[in-house]
């Protein structure tokens, strides 16, 4: 990567945030249409290429002309982490503020948004063998196992991290192995690590559940339609539904389908159900960052709304988008 992107922490950027279902990729290619500017992915499976159907990565149509960046940038199989993503988002807001526009940051994955706009604590990077052996010891031990060796080796990151949420907890392990110290002391020490972005002005589109829930089964009904069967089937005889995108939203449960495991019915209704849990846990994450002017897609006049708070925020000189939008939080509850 080059130096370029330290360069840029006060580029002005507006990011479009929030849960799955509302919307928010559309509004993103509005916004940028508005006002000259060029998206980045936030999403943490639409970086992989072959993904198209099932993250609904917006098609060349539905990008309307707006250059869009952080799509199929790594192929299925691989790890793409939140600090390969900073560093590309970086350079994309280099460039496109280069070049006198606007970089319009959209998407969900609320851990890519972190760490572009506060950074990232320094860890050590990927350690494939340290890796491979905790995988091996998951599967002698179970994820029990493998939690009980988290809490002797950090017990503060054992009580962040459930048992049942595997990747985190071997992350943790292979920090504390490969470095020597604590993932949680890394994150004592420097929270936010290096530096992130300083002028970002954050929208966050929110429903209440009833509409979001429709619009997220909706969509799934979409999906299966358009062809995410086969979209799955091509990436299993090929051998690229491996890693991260085995497991993604979607493609496990379509995978199990064709294994022979459960019906397409049964499959569609886990991808609705783990659909409205991630749309669940992403306003559970967003709920707790700081300065999002909420929008509320169901209230009348909300995108005329949102147009001009970016308005004044872009025109206006500095970093402070002045009014904010005074919507608070919403809370969705099971």
């Amino acid at each position: 990567m080059t130096g370029a992107p330290e360069s840029v922490p006060g580029a002005k950027v507006v990011a479009v945030l929030g849960p799955t279902g509302t919307g928010k990729s559309a509004f993103a290619v509005r916004v940028a249409l508005a006002f000259g500017g060029e998206v980045i992915s936030c999403d943490s499976m639409a970086v992989y290429r072959g993904l198209d159907i099932g993250t609904d990565k917006p098609s060349l149509r539905e990008r309307r002309g707006v250059p869009h960046h952080l799509l199929d940038v790594a192929e299925p199989g691989s790890w793409f982490s939140a600090g390969e993503f900073r560093a590309r988002a970086l350079e994309a807001v280099a460039a496109i503020r280069g070049r006198g526009r606007m970089p319009v940051v959209v998407g969900g994955t609320g851990l890519y948004a972190r760490a572009l706009f506060q950074g990232l604590v320094d860890a050590p990077p990927r350690q494939e063998s340290i890796r491979a052996r905790l995988r091996a010891r998951l599967e002698r031990r179970g994820a029990a196992g493998l939690h009980r060796l988290l809490r002797r080796l950090d017990p503060e990151a054992a009580r962040r991290v459930p048992p049942r949420d595997t990747l985190r907890v071997i992350r943790a392990l292979e920090v504390r192995l490969a470095g020597g110290r604590s993932l949680s002391s890394l994150i004592g020490a420097s929270p936010f690590g290096s530096r992130g972005l300083t002028c970002v002005l954050r929208i966050c589109l929110t429903a209440p559940r009833p509409l979001l829930y429709n619009r997220i089964e909706a969509r799934v009904d979409t999906m299966l339609a358009r062809g995410l069967v086969e979209e799955v089937r091509g990436l299993l005889e090929e051998g690229r539904l491996a890693g991260p995108v085995a497991k993604a939203i979607g493609y496990g449960e379509v995978a199990a389908h064709l294994r022979g495991e459960i019906s397409l019915s049964e499959a569609a209704s886990r991808v609705k159900r783990r659909s409205r849990n991630l749309a669940k846990r992403q306003l559970t994450w967003f709920r707790k960052e700081r300065d999002l002017n909420w929008y509320d897609i169901e209230r009348e006049a909300w995108e005329s709304h949102a147009m001009e708070l970016i308005r004044r925020w872009w025109e206006t000189p500095g970093c402070q988008p002045g009014d904010q939008h005074p919507e608070p939080a919403p809370q969705l509850r099971p």
